[in-house]
Parts: structure tokens; C-alpha cells; sequence
């Protein structure tokens, strides 16, 4: 897309737009699903004080301190699955921008969208970096997703069925 006849802003070129996301400090965080989980493990331990703090003001919680502890473990979860999502969000908007056969831009506004049509040099080119580079990111995003639905859904189904 750096041809000159490409009349698609620079920033909002697909290429340009998934090499600005890799850059990001939020966003290259699921580059790799070690340095990822350890990202969500730290907010999900961060989020976790919180809820303890902001449960034990309860009464209730001198009364039950482990179904306060295991709430506010489990609550806490939601934390890591905001994060996961908008993460998720960002690289599939990206993914579908490389792959897509058109390029929707505004050249000054919101108002004046236009549409572009690849050429398919640079369609294989935007497909290549879709496959190898977005693609394993989407997949790793959305099986840790999964994971922490699956532990937060068993909490609250633990709550559900059984009394404290």
C-alpha cells in the first residue's frame, strides 16, 4: 500500500494499522501466550485484593469469610475477561482489515468514507500477514478467554448449588 497510487491514508492503511497495534504496549501483550497469561494473572491477582477489600466492609463477611474470599476470587475474574475481550476486539478488527478484498477509509472525516479495492499483490501480501502473524493471536486470545469463563462460570456455579 506505500504505492502512490494507493489513495488510502497512511495511518489507516491495513499493513500500517497492524504494525501501529504490534507497537502498542497493550496490544503486543498476546504476542506470546506466556507473557499474556502472566499480563492477566497480575490483573486478575490485582482485581482480587480489590474485591476482598471492597467485601469486607460487608457485615456479612465476619460471619463468612471463605464464601466473601471465594466470591470475591471468582468475581475478580471479570477483570482478566474485559481485558481478553478488548484485546480479542483490536486484533480481529485488524484481521479483518488485512483480509478483506476492500479498504474503507476517510480521507478527512467520518463523513466522507470511500472504498478501495486491493490489488492482489498486496491482498497476498495482507493475507500472508493475517495468517502468520494475527491469526495465532486470535487463537491464543480466544482459548484464554475460554479458560477463564469456564473458571468463572464453575463460580458461579458453585455458588449456585451450594450453601455456606
Amino acid at each position: 500500500m506505500n504505492e502512490p497510487k494507493c489513495p488510502v491514508p497512511r495511518e489507516q492503511q491495513p499493513t500500517n494499522e497492524f504494525i501501529e497495534l504490534s507497537k502498542s504496549v497493550i496490544f503486543s501483550w498476546p504476542k506470546t501466550k506466556k507473557s499474556l497469561i502472566l499480563v492477566l494473572i497480575k490483573f486478575w491477582v490485582g482485581a482480587f485484593i480489590l474485591f476482598i477489600v471492597i467485601s469486607s466492609g460487608s457485615i456479612y463477611f465476619k460471619t463468612s469469610i471463605l464464601k466473601y474470599i471465594l466470591l470475591s476470587l471468582f468475581c475478580s475474574l471479570s477483570i482478566p475477561i474485559l481485558i481478553s475481550i478488548r484485546l480479542y476486539l483490536g486484533w480481529n478488527h485488524v484481521f479483518k482489515r488485512l483480509t478483506s478484498e476492500r479498504v474503507e477509509y476517510e480521507e478527512s472525516g467520518w463523513y466522507d468514507g470511500q472504498v478501495w479495492i486491493k490489488p492482489l499483490i498486496l491482498k497476498e501480501k495482507e493475507s500472508l500477514i493475517a495468517s502468520i502473524e494475527v491469526k495465532p493471536i486470535l487463537k491464543n486470545l480466544i482459548q484464554i478467554t475460554s479458560i477463564i469463563s469456564v473458571f468463572a462460570l464453575s463460580g458461579v456455579l458453585l455458588f449456585q448449588n451450594i450453601n455456606f
